[in-house]
């Protein structure tokens, strides 16, 4: 389709028209006037979708583009130099692209353009209308296409976005990382006002069983960034033996733009070197060191590793420099304990939470949920032995008795313990 006003002409969008694209787009954006789409998805729809241009001489002064969503149009992008006073290009560009896309059998075409942009008056005067209701809401996806095979190459995933919410309790860990890690990694603009690195590496530790996985999931939940969880056992089945899978799989890590990397029972690959003869893991952690200065030279990646044995770290992997912050995660406070009574005792159960509250002092959270699942399963046991009739529901006492039957994972020598270690490696 062509159509001629004045010098100007318009038709169909040409692939050398990209450069004029380019000039007109940046031209129309500025502080005030934010894009709604990218230059690249203006271009893609360019190249795959609909679009018209004005052209003076070989001069793009105008554009129009289109996409289409099922019943619906969407102008992508929509400008014209200053040169269209009276706006009469304006109006055959956006008659033109209507043209080009009513095959489609659209019922409308819409717009979204920043509150303060100039062009809504001549969007106006060409038959669009106003809806004040519409607000523009927009969430970025967390992995591009480009990544989404290196994603599956080395078993990352994306995980809910509210795992952040979900750990309850636990408010001074929770406030830590948000402070040290979550906030310089997302505001970057923040932390360089104030002079703060974001980290690059950190160190969970603490007894087994106390959430340092689910920490380290709520972290890239909050990020919003993938979460690639790196198993030592399973490296070590690999063909060249750990040392080469590890610095295979960091290698393919690089290559992504955001991830959390989570390595759990990291002493498995990192204990301590012991001279000669060299221990079969001497290597894998010579390696590993050399990872980890590698890692910290990138950015928008974070690794987070966790022990349960800080003691048995090689003395150069706890060094400054290696891993910003050496965090200590321990039993669950009162809160995250009544948070996790309440995920596993059914709303139906009228018993005093706060009771289990006081006697669950001291257990981790698996040690809770076993508790509690005990207790629903012999409530249930209970009810199927009288064959339908009536049996006591599931109270109080049920719990009590799970609760007698768990034994704690963490014993008072291993908390002594933790606390001893949180004065000597504990780094925050």
């Amino acid at each position: 389709m062509s159509r001629s006003y004045r010098t100007v002409h318009i038709r169909d969008f040409h692939d050398d028209d990209l450069d004029g694209i380019v000039v007109l787009w940046e031209a129309v954006h500025n502080a005030v006037i934010r894009p709604v789409y990218s230059l690249a998805e203006v271009i893609a729809s360019c190249q795959e979708d609909h679009a018209v241009v004005a052209v003076d001489g070989d001069q793009v002064v105008g554009a129009a583009v289109g996409r289409a969503a099922h019943a619906q149009g969407w102008v992508v992008f929509f400008g014209v130099s200053a040169a269209d006073a009276d706006g009469q290009i304006a109006a055959d560009l956006l008659d033109a692209l209507e043209r080009r896309m009513a095959p489609l059998g659209l019922a409308k075409l819409s717009v979204l353009v920043a509150e303060h942009d100039g062009r809504v008056a001549a969007l106006a005067g060409n038959g669009f209308g106003m809806r004040h209701t519409l607000r523009y809401l927009e969430r970025p996806m967390p992995v591009q296409r480009r990544e989404l095979d290196v994603l599956g190459d080395v078993g990352g995933r994306i995980l809910p976005r509210h795992l952040w919410e979900a750990v309850a309790g636990m408010s001074a860990e929770k406030r830590l990382l948000e402070e040290r890690l979550v906030t310089p990694l997302a505001h970057p603009e923040l932390a360089e006002r104030f002079g703060v690195m974001p980290p690059r590496a950190v160190m969970l530790f603490g007894p087994p069983g106390t959430g340092k996985t689910t920490f380290a999931k709520a972290v890239a939940s909050r990020l919003g960034w993938p979460f690639v969880e790196l198993f030592p056992s399973r490296l070590g089945d690999t063909a060249g033996g750990m040392a080469a899978a590890l610095r295979a799989t960091f290698e393919r890590i690089g290559s992504l733009e955001h991830a959390v990397v989570f390595i759990d029972e990291v002493e498995e690959i990192a204990s301590r070197r012991r001279g000669d003869p060299p221990s079969p893991t001497q290597g894998v952690t010579n390696e590993l060191l050399k990872l980890v200065a590698d890692f910290r030279d990138g950015s928008g990646r974070l690794l987070i590793c966790a022990t349960n044995f800080v003691r048995a770290l090689d003395a150069a992997f706890l060094r400054h420099g290696r891993f910003d912050y050496v965090i200590p995660i321990g039993l669950p406070d009162a809160a995250a304990r009544a948070a996790i009574w309440g995920r596993y005792v059914p709303a139906s159960v009228d018993i005093d939470l706060a009771d289990l509250v006081d006697r669950s002092d001291g257990l981790t959270p698996a040690d809770i949920e076993y508790a509690a699942r005990r207790a629903s399963q012999e409530a249930l046991a209970r009810a199927l032995r009288t064959d339908g009739g009536d049996a006591e529901p599931l109270g109080l006492a049920d719990y009590v008795d799970a609760l007698a039957a768990t034994r704690a994972t963490v014993s008072d020598e291993s908390a002594r313990d933790f606390l001893a270690d949180i004065e000597a490696y504990g780094r925050l």
